[in-house]
């Protein structure tokens, strides 16, 4: 039996068993993870830098899995494409892991991988992984994989191939941005951040992370199949260090096979309703404001629609068609505004707080609606699904999908944007443009 003996025991993490589960224990932030996932994105520096990240982030792998590809960059070795060891287990300080022959093997035959041994001799990106996945899923078997000079669409396609089995999982091995000062650190990683979370990653470096090629292929996975990636936590190593001259960039994600919009109206709209709630009150003088320990996804940039109601009767509604800021902010703002600047109203008075209700709107994307005619643009419209921006030159304006309500008839519809707008109701130009969005609708009980 071929055994890789662990190198970085005692160096990346500790070498005792004991000490390791001492600190899994300090790094658990006790809460509980509410999605079992089959693609995390965590990274692979030493524990007392980014294993609190990757111990939180493993939480949310899907423990009822068999077996784990570990795709990560080859740190020691020149290699081109992606290589696997051979071998027949790993050591770790909680026991051996076994590596799964007949998936390693489909692997080899699939990707038109080599088999090499040195490359994973000194590798760290693949072993501080073993210990949170024989921590979480003692019995499952591992496929490690090592990649150099790779084209992510390869990588995107063995993913597909392998998760098409449940019992499949996979972690991306890779840390953020390295050696830059702090303030600029964060914001190249806060740039990473939005490629993942969007998918768009049409303009992702090699400089981002030094696991562009594996996150771009799970990403790229992600956007062919409709899904996304969640944020759990952004951070540097000066959070660790309290060195801000030359840091490390550390994110965990989790793949959500869905839309986070839904993920976050599942997991958070009670959450979003106290927030809108709270910032209206601020600007009544009552209650507190700013929001403590906000979930990491709410952080994520995001658009959204503050409506209060009263007696069901419109009593304000201020929103954001594009994503610009983090969805908390965006929330916090539009419920102010929607309160006490939507020009339609009068500012909201204390006595009438009392009877107000509040929706929630999340917005997707925008989309841009190819079309050389109205009739054609028409076509293209979904009632009570699509929301609608039009725009051209200075005129500006937006349909949320709840409007089919009230206006059903695609051609009033339009008619009735084109007014809002400030547009003549028949009005064409060449320079006319349309935009396509959808809603996830929060409503509060």
């Amino acid at each position: 039996m071929k055994i890789k003996n662990a190198s970085q025991a005692g160096v990346f993490y500790p070498a005792e068993k004991e000490e390791i589960l001492n600190m899994f224990a300090k790094f658990d932030n006790q809460k509980t993870a509410n999605y079992s996932s089959r693609i995390l994105i965590v990274p692979h520096a030493g524990y007392i830098f980014s294993g609190e990240l990757a111990f939180n982030c493993y939480k949310f792998l899907d423990k009822s899995v068999k077996n784990i590809f570990i795709i990560s960059p080859a740190h020691y070795e020149r290699i081109y494409g992606c290589v696997i060891p051979d071998y027949d287990e790993f050591q770790t300080p909680f026991g051996n892991i076994e590596i799964n022959q007949d998936l390693k093997t489909e692997f080899l035959e699939f990707c038109d991988c080599s088999i090499n041994n040195l490359a994973f001799e000194k590798e760290h990106s693949i072993e501080v992984q073993l210990p949170f996945i024989k921590y979480f899923l003692p019995e499952a078997k591992i496929i490690p994989v090592l990649y150099g000079c790779e084209n992510f669409k390869n990588l995107t396609e063995s993913i597909k191939k392998f998760y098409a089995d449940k019992e499949n999982a996979f972690i991306i091995s890779s840390d953020l941005s390295h050696f830059y000062p702090e303030k600029e650190a964060v914001k190249i990683d806060n740039y990473t951040a939005r490629m993942i979370e969007s998918g768009d990653i049409r303009n992702f470096e090699a400089e981002q992370a030094c696991g562009a090629v594996g996150i771009c292929g799970a990403v790229n996975f992600a956007v062919q199949n409709d899904y996304t990636f969640i944020r759990t936590e952004l951070t540097t190593s000066a959070h660790t260090t309290g060195d801000t001259s030359r840091v490390v960039g550390y994110g965990g994600w989790f793949l959500y096979e869905g839309d986070k919009n839904q993920y976050i109206k599942e997991n958070y709209s009670n959450y979003l309703i106290k927030i809108a709630r709270e910032s209206i009150q601020s600007g009544l003088h009552i209650g507190s404001y700013p929001p403590e320990n906000i979930p990491c996804v709410l952080e994520e940039t995001g658009a959204c629609f503050v409506t209060i109601l009263i007696n069901s009767r419109l009593r304000g509604c201020i929103g954001s068609v594009i994503a610009h800021r983090p969805l908390i902010q965006d929330l916090s703002k539009n419920a102010h505004s929607a309160a006490f600047s939507d020009p339609r109203f009068a500012p909201l008075t204390l006595d009438e707080y009392q009877n107000i209700k509040i929706n929630i709107s999340l917005l997707s994307a925008p989309k841009r609606v190819e079309f050389s005619t109205e009739q054609e643009l028409l076509e293209k419209l979904t009632p009570y699904k699509d929301g609608l921006i039009i725009r051209d030159a200075d005129y500006q304006s937006v349909f949320l999908p709840v409007v089919w309500e009230q206006l059903p008839d695609k051609k009033e519809f339009l008619k009735e944007l084109k007014l809002k707008a400030g547009m003549p109701e028949n009005y064409t130009s060449e320079t006319f443009e349309a935009f396509t969005f959808t809603t996830v609708y929060i409503e509060e009980e």
